[in-house]
């Protein structure tokens, strides 16, 4: 059973990556299969319906690494401003340790944007997925005293943001437009009568 487990992890590690990095379109099957090192019949046996199930899994998978990863960075703030601009540099820094953020399980937008349209399930776990993060925010920023209503929208603005500066950062092969959002967060936070820091 192990054996099993590790093949699968392999294949779905393998296709995060790819998903992330290429795209859904420009990735195939006996690329994940190559690069995973798993057999044909492992990836069948592990993912019946194909590709399509390989995404979503990929997908919760990255939800899943974001949500710890955020989680850890948000804890590390005394307040929201230092909460969330430790998080984005913390983005920013992955990108300039890795000359890209094409880190694993970062951001989501390549595929949630070409999949949308054409494959329902992908657009269902990608909202999904956005919708878990744009909580985290909002429940962290309600611990630091904002209104609900106002940490809902917030929540999402900072997704929004951060979704967008990632796939800035990699059009752009710098972590500057991170930066630029991390500067801007004390602004954008700081709005708010409800702001306890």
């Amino acid at each position: 059973m192990k054996k099993d487990t590790n093949k699968r992890d392999a294949i779905l590690m393998t296709a995060t990556h790819l998903f992330q990095l290429q795209g859904y379109h420009a990735t195939g099957l006996n690329q994940i299969i190559e690069e995973s090192g798993a057999p044909k019949g492992s990836l069948y046996y592990h993912f019946p319906n194909g590709k399509e199930e390989i995404a979503r899994e990929a997908i919760k998978r990255m939800r899943e690494l974001v949500l710890e990863k955020t989680t850890e960075d948000l804890n590390r703030g005394k307040t929201a401003i230092e909460a969330f601009k430790f998080h984005v540099n913390s983005i920013a820094n992955m990108c300039d340790q890795n000359g890209s953020v094409e880190v694993e399980g970062l951001q989501i937008s390549l595929i949630a944007s070409e999949t949308a349209s054409t494959h329902e399930s992908l657009r269902i776990v990608c909202n999904e997925t956005f919708a878990v993060w744009q909580e985290l925010y909002a429940n962290k920023l309600e611990h630091f005293g904002y209104d609900k209503e106002q940490a809902r929208e917030l929540g999402v603005t900072l997704n929004a943001l951060i979704e967008g500066g990632c796939m800035l950062a990699v059009t752009n092969k710098s972590s500057y437009p991170l930066r630029c959002i991390s500067n801007q967060i004390t602004a954008l936070l700081k709005k708010s009568k409800y702001v306890t820091g």
